[in-house]
Parts: structure tokens; sequence; C-alpha cells
């Protein structure tokens, strides 16, 4: 199933979903892309958060980069400067590669731009950062000893899809299933999402469930907790100014 578009009209403009969505593609494009294969594994090794390095808290030396294996001592690191929980961060706005980067945003553009508007921008972002962090616990929590980058900003959008089936589970999505384009409601296309996450245990295909889910959840819970005053800013009516009429 591929999300087309949601059936859910926002009277605000999702500035901060634009701006997430530039600071990804920026940042893969102009930082990640330029030169070999081997200078942007390095690249990776040197900014993106690791398992082991979050577990440890301290920089893979060149022995378990090398191995795969992880210690507690490491004792020669590769990156020494390198700050493990500024890495957290920053994973969010890497990427594994064009398609991954693509659907990422694809799945922002879709869902962010409501629950933008439900929790303002302040909240969306903290949101969004605190998803990101979740997700980064679950799979650090799933996998301590793991030596391989965690990118990509998969993890904080789940957050925002998990808030989005709290707050709009009966909206509509437009999805292609087989070639047709169906409407199918939130509750059931994000439910039925969140579920196939768990089809991937166990899979070597190098996808990070355990992040899916744990950002899932984290933003899940928190639109719950706060379910009622969201949705009365999303029913606000419109400010409109002396003598002109509200428009939408």
């Amino acid at each position: 199933m591929l999300p087309i578009r949601d059936i859910n009209p926002t009277r605000a403009r999702p500035f901060l979903t634009w701006a997430l969505i530039a600071a990804c593609v920026v940042v893969y494009v102009g930082l990640q892309l330029p030169g070999d294969s081997a200078r942007q594994e390095d690249f990776l090794y040197e900014r993106a958060a690791i398992a082991c390095e979050v577990s440890t808290g301290a920089p893979l030396d060149r022995a378990e980069r090398a191995g795969g294996f992880c210690r507690e001592d490491p004792s020669d690191p590769e990156f020494p400067g390198k700050k493990v929980w500024i890495a957290v961060g920053v994973s969010m706005f890497l990427h594994g590669g064009v398609l991954h980067l693509l659907f990422n945003m694809w799945s922002l553009w879709i869902f962010g731009n409501n629950v933008e508007e439900a929790f303002g921008a302040l909240g969306y972002l903290l949101l969004y950062a605190a998803s990101g962090v979740a997700a980064t616990a679950g799979f650090v929590w799933a996998n301590p000893d793991t030596t391989v980058p965690l990118v990509g900003a998969s993890g904080a959008i789940a957050g925002v899809m998990g808030a989005y089936l709290v707050l709009f589970p009966r909206h509509l999505v437009l999805t292609l299933v087989l070639f047709r384009i169906v409407a199918i409601p939130a509750a059931f296309f994000l439910g039925l999402w969140f579920l196939s996450q768990f089809l991937l245990a166990g899979d070597a295909g190098g996808i990070a469930w355990e992040a899916h889910v744990g950002g899932f959840l984290f933003g899940a819970l928190l639109a719950l907790v706060l379910r009622r005053p969201l949705l009365a800013r999303t029913t606000q009516p419109a400010v409109s100014a002396p003598g002109r009429a509200a428009g939408f």
C-alpha cells in the first residue's frame, strides 16, 4: 500500500513540516552525497547515532568498526571528537539512500500538516524531536551492541503518524492498492502500518523496525494524553481581520 494523500484539509500552512523536509533534503544532497562510497560511509560513522556508542557512551574504536562487535572500553576511537548524544539528533536528518529519503519525506508531507496544526509549531517540533529520541532509545534497547549507523527520520515521522492515528482516526487516506486508488480510514492504514513493522523482526534487510515502533508508540501516547486540547485547537474558528470574512 502506498499512501497518496489524506483527505484532511488544514487552515494553516505547515511551515515547520516544509522546513523539516527541506532540511533533510539539503543535508542529504549537500553533505551526504558528495564523495565516493567510502567517504559517504565514513560520514555516517562520524556523525550518525550508533547503538554501541549510545549504550557505552563512547565513540567506536577502529577494531569495533572493522569487526562489528561492541566492547565497554574502546581504546582507539576512530573519531575521538564525536559527540555521541548529539549524533542522536543528527541522525534524524541523515538517510541511507534516495528512496529512503523520498519515502520518509512523502510520509511526513501527508501526515505532518494536520499534526503540526494540532500541536502548534513549537509543540510539533518537540513531538518530532522527542519521537526521534524515543525511536533511537527503542532501537538501542533492543540492539545495544550494534555497530552499524542508525540513520533516517523514520522514527520521528513514526511519532507524527502515531499522533495522527490518535487525533484523526476517521479521516481518509487515499492509498494505491494493486493499481487502484482507494480511500482507507487513517485508523486502518496506520494501524496496519504499525503491525507490519513486527513482520520485519529478524529480517536482515537493515530496517530498524524497533525504532519505528518506539517512535510511533511515543507519538500516539503523547497525543492520547493531550487529545482534548489538541483537537480543540483544530476546531477553533479562524480569526479574521475586522471587516473581512474569514477564509480557508
